[in-house]
């Protein structure tokens, strides 16, 4: 269940009722006139079904309670109500498949801003991966893809293009190209610096390397796992199980190629160079075709969905 606390004009009260009490899953309606101050009007507060939360945000968007008032939305942890049980049960779908259009925006909004703490990530990210590959050492490719941030502007992209939202595409689009960009820089000076005082040598990058040699090979099963971690990686935000994330984050290779790119890059290896940046290449384009395809076919079934709800209903 969704809790939504709703900021309205008092001349809108009606309609925003009007529009919860007709919207199949909601319940726990209460009206408080004349309890807000800033903005001014009334607060409404109710409880709807996860899986007829989207519609009605919707619905109250196109009232211009956004502009006007305010919306909030809270995840209810424990809901211990006979109505609430009914109101799920009334609710078309199933809650754990519904998507939230409008919090996964704003999710991925927040992911892909190219701040300085995910400028940090994704650059200790690609300096662990660079002692792994270096070092020939799985576990320290695997802790640098979970502690790489990179999947959340991949999911901006693919949200942006199914959502049609160009800011949120440059947003994503720069989050990925200077945070990849300034991560191999840095990584660039980490390698030589390590080779300075005797801790990296170019022998170890180009010796055999059983365990991390993939991240400069790309082959199919390089872009099938990245189309399997888009989709699973999609699935996760949008049903809000984000534990799935990090099994995600350590099924691509996208950090620990950029750090082999790097420390090639820093010893002039220019074969390892061009297929670690084709390997990045390759699981980028995966994810992103693969999360996107994803979302289409969600908003696909959840309009036929609404569809057939609407149809019952006979609105």
């Amino acid at each position: 269940m969704l809790h939504l606390r709703l900021i309205t004009p008092a001349e809108k009260t009606d309609e925003v009722v009007r529009l919860i009490e007709k919207t199949v899953g909601t319940t726990h309606l209460v009206v408080l006139p004349g309890t807000a101050r800033d903005p001014a009007g009334d607060v409404v507060l109710c409880d709807v079904a996860r899986e007829a939360g989207d519609e009605l945000i919707h619905g109250l968007r196109r009232l211009g309670l956004d502009e006007t008032g305010a919306i909030a939305v809270e995840d209810i942890g424990l809901m211990l109500s006979r109505r609430a049980d009914k109101a799920e049960e009334e609710a078309p779908g199933e809650g754990v498949d519904a998507v939230l259009w409008e919090g996964l925006t704003e999710a991925t909004h927040e992911e892909s801003t190219l701040s300085v703490t995910y400028l940090a990530f994704i650059t200790l990210a690609t300096m662990i991966a660079a002692c792994g590959v270096v070092l020939d050492n799985a576990i320290l490719i695997v802790g640098a893809m979970a502690v790489g941030p990179e999947f959340g502007p991949l999911a901006g992209v693919c949200t942006a293009l199914v959502r049609r939202h160009p800011r949120l595409a440059l947003r994503s689009l720069t989050a990925l190209l200077v945070g990849f960009g300034v991560a191999m820089a840095v990584t660039v000076g980490f390698s030589l610096f390590m080779d300075a005082v005797g801790l990296f040598d170019k022998s170890q990058l180009e010796g055999k390397r059983p365990n991390t040699a993939f991240v400069y090979a790309p082959d199919a099963f390089s872009f099938i796992v990245a189309v399997l971690a888009g989709i699973a990686g999609t699935l996760s935000l949008t049903s809000a199980k984000s534990g799935a994330l990090v099994g995600v984050a350590i099924s691509v290779t996208t950090v620990p190629a950029a750090a082999n790119a790097a420390v090639a890059l820093a010893y002039g290896d220019t074969s390892q160079t061009l297929g670690s940046t084709d390997q990045l290449l390759l699981n980028l384009l995966g994810i992103v075709l693969a999360g996107t395809l994803t979302l289409l076919a969600q908003q696909w079934l959840w309009a036929r969905q609404r569809a057939r709800t609407a149809k019952a209903g006979g609105f």
